[in-house]
């Protein structure tokens, strides 16, 4: 067993080496605060569409998805799939090549700064409101994702959570803060490689441990509501739940999220050439596709064996994946470094989002803040500095918020993917699709979006019944209803305004 995980361990810290590595080689490539952010717009359309949807997955596909998998079965799992994948290839299309030209056209580098200047807002009220969302809910979406390296090695290794917790994040808080977005964006693409890796090696090792695909299948089949599209395995009574149209539709409105998560927004506006961006949107939807779908059957395989006692039964379904790769690794020193690959591709899931949130945020407060709202003058030195001490803090912060090893990384990502999705996601579209949107639209579906998400979290969907639906879903259409009866109701905006808006409309055309 020592010499199991010490083979294992080879494989990730070599992975660690190799992602430090990459920061250091972008250090010197950030001239000042549009590099360390948006990395100058250079990016191809490889890593565009890889780094996007690896900063997308975050941790719940390798931990998340498996672990709902395998707790519940088909049912919840399978139309989230669905959802994120339609939200993916819709989000490519409506969104990616509009949001890169008219963030061009404004010269914003930053989602909240191009707020303001697509609605003429000069006194920054929406970008002040932007970064403060940003903040509230990217702190506890990065902590999860901490916390997810924390289970990680305490789960596979033993070690202490908080220390392995810590450990991880200062690797990532390392190379983001030396080489910024083009080291992020560069080690997500690496990144988005060795997930894919790891989940085709440990799907086919763990398929083929179960007796086959046609076993796995007949054992799943074999429990109530475990492989239904309209119900769920209840674990407890080892009987089937309901998960009917209401269920289906709140699951699904998952794809919603995308219109306003603001690390894949800033990859769409990143981009080198628009004119790739067709090819960057097949890599991504058939990569989310086929990611999420293996993700499902680690889930499925890993119940199976489970059932047969060839791995133990698990209190924490998201830690199905960690035990796959150990029993895996047990096959020799070549089977454990593949193994570590998988913990490296678990590693992959979470650096990847974590990254990014970490730079959105740390945007947030030295650019929106700091220099949008309150006028703070800083030479390119001095801005530099602010923006690695702010990346620097914010992980300070998520860490604090990670030190508990309880919470479910699903979870947590669900309620920061909703607020997102409905304080920024409707405001995007209006900006890109409606020249009559204005300032104080856009104000009131950010704060609403935002606030019905808290609401319909804490103190409706508990009613249960037809209540207990995806906070996602009713925050967005809130969000949407307020920003278009509010700019209807207030005076239209200024010329200026209009005239962007004419001027994106031809860059796009």
């Amino acid at each position: 067993m020592a010499s199991t995980q010490m083979w294992m361990s080879v494989t990730v810290i070599l992975y660690l080496i190799m992602v430090v590595g990459i920061g250091i080689y972008f250090s010197n490539k950030n001239n000042d605060a549009g590099d360390f952010y948006l990395g100058g717009r250079k990016l191809g359309p490889f890593v565009t569409a890889m780094s996007a949807e690896a900063s997308d997955m975050s941790s719940y596909l390798l931990l998340g998805v498996p672990g709902l998998a395998y707790l519940t079965g088909n049912g919840e799992a399978f139309w989230t799939v669905v959802g994120l994948g339609i939200g993916t290839y819709i989000n490519w299309v409506l969104v990616a090549m509009r949001l890169r030209n008219y963030t061009e056209t404004t010269n914003s580098i930053t989602l909240p700064e191009f707020f303001s200047k697509r609605f003429g807002d000069e006194r920054k009220i929406l970008t002040a409101i932007a970064a403060i969302v940003i903040i509230i809910f990217f702190i506890p979406y990065t902590a999860s994702g901490f916390s997810a390296c924390g289970k990680l090695f305490n789960s596979l290794f033993g070690f202490d959570y908080t220390t392995a917790m810590i450990v991880s994040a200062l690797v990532i808080v390392l190379y983001t803060t030396l080489g910024g977005f083009l080291a992020a964006s560069t080690s997500d693409f690496i990144q988005g490689i060795v997930m894919s890796c790891a989940l085709l090696m440990i799907v086919i090792f763990s398929v083929v441990m179960a007796g086959g695909l046609g076993e796995v299948i007949e054992n799943c089949r074999a429990l109530p509501g475990f492989f239904s599209l309209t119900a769920t395995h209840n674990p407890e009574t080892e009987g089937a739940n309901p998960f009917g149209f209401i269920a289906i539709v709140s699951t699904l409105a998952w794809g919603l999220g995308y219109f306003g998560m603001p690390h894949i927004l800033i990859r769409f506006m990143a981009i080198e050439d628009d004119n790739k961006l067709k090819l960057s949107r097949r890599i991504a939807t058939i990569w989310v596709f086929i990611a999420m779908g293996v993700a499902m059957f680690v889930g499925f395989s890993g119940m199976v064996l489970s059932k047969k006692g060839m791995i133990p039964s698990l209190e924490d379904s998201e830690t199905v994946i960690i035990k796959l790769s150990y029993f895996f690794a047990s096959y020799g020193v070549l089977a454990a470094l593949l193994g570590g690959l998988v913990i490296a591709g678990i590693l992959a899931a979470t650096m990847s989002t974590a990254d990014s949130q970490m730079l959105v945020a740390a945007s947030g407060f030295s650019q929106n803040f700091l220099r949008d709202v309150f006028k703070v003058k800083m030479n390119q030195r001095t801005e530099m500095l602010i923006a690695r001490l702010t990346v620097v803090t914010i992980a300070l912060i998520a860490m604090f918020f990670a030190r508990n090893p309880n919470s479910s990384v699903f979870r947590i990502v669900s309620f920061a993917w909703a607020g997102f999705g409905a304080a920024f996601g409707p405001v995007v579209l209006m900006a890109l699709f409606w020249k009559r949107a204005n300032k104080w639209g856009a104000l009131a579906g950010m704060v609403c979006g935002g606030a019905m998400v808290f609401i319909w979290k804490f103190l409706v969907r508990p009613m249960g019944g037809g209540w207990d639906i995806y906070e996602l879903l009713p925050a967005f259409i809130v969000a949407l209803v307020a920003i278009v009866v509010v700019s209807l109701i207030t005076p239209a905006p200024e010329q200026k305004v209009l005239d962007g808006y004419e001027e994106y409309q031809k860059a796009i055309s």
